[in-house]
């Protein structure tokens, strides 16, 4: 292989790891935004869930009042739980995109230096 064959084929192939890391940050990006969104709503869950308890121990409440607010305690447990979960794996996840960002970065950097040496 001539030296301007080897140039044209690092080129071509550090333009495919290019654009393997604009996708993995586009997908990074998304992750990030989707973590922020997500960041509240177990906040909120629980301040919700808050109210009702006070509303429980605050005031004395027939049988069905009662059982529909400890049904509604039981609904935002279990949203804030899995919103929780959720957050929990998307962090996960924008744990390896990073990761694989870096290492993509390393590998067209020895590249780099490998062929300018």
């Amino acid at each position: 292989m001539s030296p301007l064959e080897m140039v044209d084929t690092e080129e071509s192939g550090l333009a495919m790891l290019h654009g393997e890391a604009e996708d993995d940050q586009l997908e990074n990006l998304g992750i990030a935004l989707e973590i922020d969104g997500l960041e509240e709503k177990p906040s909120q869950r629980r301040r919700d869930l808050e109210a009702v308890n006070s509303r429980l121990c605050g005031a004395e409440l027939g049988s069905e009042a009662r059982r529909s607010l400890e049904k509604e305690k039981s609904s935002l447990m279990n949203k804030a739980s899995n919103y929780e979960k959720e957050l929990q794996l998307l962090r996960q996840e924008n744990r390896k995109g990073m990761l694989l960002s870096v290492a993509i970065f390393l590998l067209r950097t020895l590249i780099y230096a490998y062929w300018t040496l």
